[in-house]
């Protein structure tokens, strides 16, 4: 526990956002939970002292919640400022945001994704950097940047379930702060120095649940189980995490940690993009099956994820980073398939494709 009581603020009411709230308030900190323009519903289920909608949890009594008008306030006094929204909506929060921010707060994320800026595609510690930038280009926004990741479940972390997160950032210092103020008997933190790593593998966990989505889809739609090919595409998706993490400044060890295996293990038994995967693995047309979350008021953030993925994949083809798509067969298949660039024919089919990309080449010239 932290020595001295500190204001967090989290931009952001939805499921994590939420969930966040609980650990901070049980070590005694001050908590203001600030809900987006898109959040009213949340914050009104939680006014009536209904569950939150997105966890099944009530929120924490001593958790105070400000409306989207009521951004200065929010932040006022804050020490601690936790970004807890979509990746498509970080960029327009952050830039609401900085005009609130001091030098001495430390800055954390729990977003996951990639960001468009600039006509490039970018991690979300560089679009955070890029803003600040924008807000104070003489440097004094320059905020610790925390990365909060691992195998955590919104609905498990509010109702104090045992999970294990990791927070990871630049200076030990700020990882040990982080940890202070947030470690309980349930929510267990690891600290780690590799910003770029935890980001990069919550970003693409999202991505590769899809497929591991598709082939439980397979088994539902043929009836019969597609286990060897979802335990092959599971170790691909880790090579290409590792891979790519590494092509980005991040760590193989942090992708195979909790970050990265962890997280994709949690988020292929459960969770939207794998729900949309087996969707789609038993019959449904990628465009359909979003739409229909879409409708339900589910955000399914792998499919953004993914083709960002491709487009940033191109840019280091283009950089000389990398020499081809030969050995990212399991993302360039997701996101082919996801863009429809590649036509969706029908379960058999799609089993074949994802068995080509995920299982061993019988020769070099395949892959």
């Amino acid at each position: 526990m932290s020595r001295l009581a500190e204001i967090v603020t989290i931009l952001g009411a939805g499921a994590m956002g939420s969930a966040l709230a609980a650990p901070a308030a049980d070590n005694g900190h001050e908590v203001r939970l600030w809900g987006t323009w898109l959040d009213d519903e949340l914050l009104d289920a939680v006014a009536q002292g209904r569950p939150h909608p997105r966890t099944g949890v009530p929120l924490d009594p001593r958790v105070k919640t400000y409306r989207s008008g009521q951004l200065a306030e929010a932040l006022a006094g804050a020490t601690y400022v936790v970004l807890s929204v979509s990746s498509d909506g970080l960029v327009d929060v952050l830039r609401k945001a900085a005009g609130h921010l001091r030098p001495s707060q430390v800055l954390a994320v729990t977003t996951k994704g990639f960001v468009r800026l600039d006509d490039r595609i970018v991690t979300l510690p560089d679009a955070v950097t890029s803003v600040l930038h924008e807000t104070a280009p003489d440097g004094s926004l320059d905020l610790p940047l925390v990365a909060i990741g691992g195998p955590c479940k919104a609905n498990e972390v509010a109702a104090r379930r045992p999970t294990a997160s990791v927070h990871a950032c630049g200076s030990p210092g700020v990882t040990e702060r982080s940890r202070g103020l947030f470690a309980t008997e349930a929510y267990a933190v690891e600290e780690s120095d590799d910003l770029i790593g935890v980001e990069i593998a919550a970003a693409l966990k999202n991505v590769y649940a899809i497929a591991l989505g598709i082939c439980q889809g397979l088994a539902e739609h043929g009836g019969e189980p597609y286990h060897d090919l979802q335990a092959a595409a599971f170790a691909r998706a880790v090579t290409e995490m590792v891979q790519l993490a590494g092509l980005l400044g991040g760590r193989a060890e942090t992708v195979t940690g909790l970050a990265g295996v962890g997280d994709l293990e949690v988020t292929a038994l459960s969770g939207r993009n794998r729900v949309y995967g087996t969707r789609i693995g038993a019959g449904e047309a990628p465009h359909e099956a979003l739409r229909a979350m879409q409708d339900a008021g589910q955000t399914v953030e792998g499919v953004p994820a993914a083709l960002l993925a491709r487009e940033l994949v191109d840019q280091l083809i283009q950089l000389g980073a990398l020499s081809d798509w030969s050995g990212l067969p399991l993302l360039r298949q997701i996101a082919d398939l996801l863009s429809g660039q590649e036509p969706y024919a029908g379960p058999e089919e799609l089993a074949g494709a994802f068995a080509r990309a995920a299982l061993p080449a019988r020769s070099p010239a395949e892959r």
